[in-house]
């Protein structure tokens, strides 16, 4: 798939996912019976467009006391949704994702961002912000947590849930305070980033990565390298903006599944398989 249809098939999803965009001009939020499903990548419930919610909210708010079998539905869906596409989602899927590739694609100089300890941060985002906060503090009265990545960190509810609002609604925009300016102040710059280098978020902060990252190595979608056919000239790792060594570890637990590093290898030794069925990505 040509790096112009891949992003197409994003705006698709994305689309699928928020198919209400006249509630960006009304500023109203899809309250129907949709909402009870979650889509597979960060999408914000509070996102007016949005037909679904985000499995982090949803997960958050069952650690955070709300206690029904919803749970194990969102368990199996994150479980399902893994092993068989692991991080496909992030490249594909995920606005989040799509946002930040259109902003790399600005020209400017970039910034290389090897990620040694850096990658384990969003592994601790899930396990702080996403499970043990909201479980662990609880307010008196209601004996429940807040969901606290989506409170205090999470971008995608900034830019495509509040920011929308709040644009539309000037009693919402009076109620705004410090909490909404300092999360304002993380989307900023977690946008400002992904102009430089690519997908910041994705790679050190996202909790939905995170449980994505650990599915990569066994998924039934995998990329494959046939060590007969591997010359080891390094292409694959040259076009790699994850910084990883494709022919090395093809399903390592960073990589996206873009697809790039499947059309720069000229020996045809990098594949996408599924279920056994092998095939390639095309991308200029």
């Amino acid at each position: 798939m040509k790096q112009g249809r891949r992003l197409l098939a994003q705006f698709g999803f994305f689309l699928l996912q928020n198919p209400f965009v006249k509630n960006f001009y009304t500023g109203k939020i899809y309250q129907g019976d949709l909402k009870l499903l979650c889509t597979p990548g960060l999408n914000c419930y509070s996102c007016p467009a949005a037909a679904v919610s985000c499995p982090i909210g949803a997960a958050q708010f069952f650690f955070a006391g709300v206690k029904s079998s919803i749970s194990l539905y969102i368990a199996g869906f994150l479980a399902l949704s893994g092993v068989m596409f692991g991080r496909f989602i992030c490249s594909y899927v995920c606005p989040m994702g799509l946002l930040q590739d259109l902003l790399y694609r600005i020209k400017t100089s970039k910034l290389v961002l090897r990620l040694r300890f850096l990658r384990y941060v969003k592994y601790i985002i899930l396990l702080v912000f996403v499970i043990l906060l909201p479980m662990l503090i609880t307010h008196d009265l209601t004996e429940m947590g807040e969901p606290w990545f989506c409170k205090y960190i999470c971008p995608s509810g900034t830019i495509f849930g509040a920011v929308p609002l709040l644009l539309v609604n000037d009693f919402l925009l009076q109620m705004a305070g410090s909490q909404f300016l300092m999360k304002a102040i993380v989307a900023g710059a977690l946008l400002a980033f992904a102009v430089f280098i690519y997908r910041f978020f994705c790679r050190v902060l996202c909790p939905l990565g995170a449980i994505y990252a650990l599915f990569n190595k066994v998924s039934l979608l995998h990329f494959h390298c046939d060590k007969e056919k591997c010359v080891s000239c390094a292409s694959c790792s040259k076009v790699c903006h994850i910084m990883i060594e494709p022919h090395k570890e093809p399903n390592s637990p960073e990589c996206v599944r873009c697809g790039k590093c499947l059309n720069a290898c000229k020996s045809n030794a990098l594949t996408v398989k599924f279920v056994g069925v092998k095939g390639r990505v095309k991308q200029s």
